[in-house]
């Protein structure tokens, strides 16, 4: 499953995003949260395993998906994945492919018991249709 949380810079993202993973890490999930930089680090509860995505040679979102299906390979009982801001995680800064990407990930999600949360610095609105579906 995948959920999308769109908006522009500054209406409060992050903070949705950071409440929801302390939330979900209260009830002894296990959660992997890719960002780029440490920023997050403070923020959530120490059984959440932060991946700093500027220590790994990943470039756009089909080097993003293979990133990810790695991390499920390893974690066999992984529960939640979430991604603050794709653009700059996936290092694309336009969201040309993020439909491709995610129709992509949905597939290779469907199977299993992970459900991925992606930050997305955009309106709704412009997103594609395929990826609206997911907000």
């Amino acid at each position: 499953m995948i959920k999308i949380i769109a908006g522009e810079k500054g209406t409060g993202k992050t903070a949705m995003l950071v409440e929801d993973i302390n939330s979900v890490a209260a009830q002894d999930n296990n959660i992997v949260c890719i960002e780029r930089g440490d920023r997050l680090d403070q923020l959530l509860k120490p059984n959440v395993r932060l991946v700093n995505i500027k220590e790994y040679p990943v470039c756009g979102f089909d080097q993003l998906l293979a990133f990810i299906a790695g991390i499920c390979s390893k974690d066999y009982d992984l529960t939640h994945i979430y991604i603050d801001s794709i653009r700059k995680v996936s290092g694309n800064d336009d969201l040309t492919g993020l439909d491709a990407f995610v129709t992509k990930l949905d597939a290779f999600l469907k199977d299993t018991p992970v459900t991925a949360t992606i930050i997305v610095s955009d309106k709704k609105e412009a997103l594609p249709a395929d990826v609206q579906a997911f907000c």
